[in-house]
């Protein structure tokens, strides 16, 4: 996470975009892949360097969070699921809001724990 410098400036319709790329993956909660948000961003803003990163590195985290999840379900087999498959969900949850913030602030967020997908 690295903070803006007084040049690089964004417009705060830049700003709240990149933020609702970060928020629509909580879409998940009425049955939408948190996926759709970010991409349909992404593919709305290419033009727009600051939307075009967030939206994509909200998309790579949604992706990987998606693998894990689902990685985790199959755990519980093991019953190692059901100790990572809660931890998973309060991750992404607490990392989706941590990134939003970051957004909205002006600051660049880079998901921990992401694997890059999309470049």
């Amino acid at each position: 996470m690295t903070a803006q410098t007084p040049e690089q400036t964004v417009s705060p319709d830049s700003r709240n975009l990149a933020t609702v790329s970060h928020l629509s993956a909580f879409t998940v909660f009425i049955g939408l892949p948190p996926v759709i948000g970010p991409l349909l961003v992404w593919l709305l803003k290419k033009d727009d360097p600051w939307v075009e990163y967030h939206a994509k590195e909200a998309l790579n985290f949604n992706i990987s969070f998606m693998i894990y999840g689902l990685l985790s379900a199959v755990a519980i087999i093991l019953l190692v699921g059901l100790i990572l498959l809660p931890v998973v969900a309060i991750s992404w949850f607490v990392l989706t809001i941590r990134a939003a913030i970051a957004t909205s602030n002006g600051d660049y967020y880079r998901y921990p724990m992401t694997i890059r997908f999309v470049n």
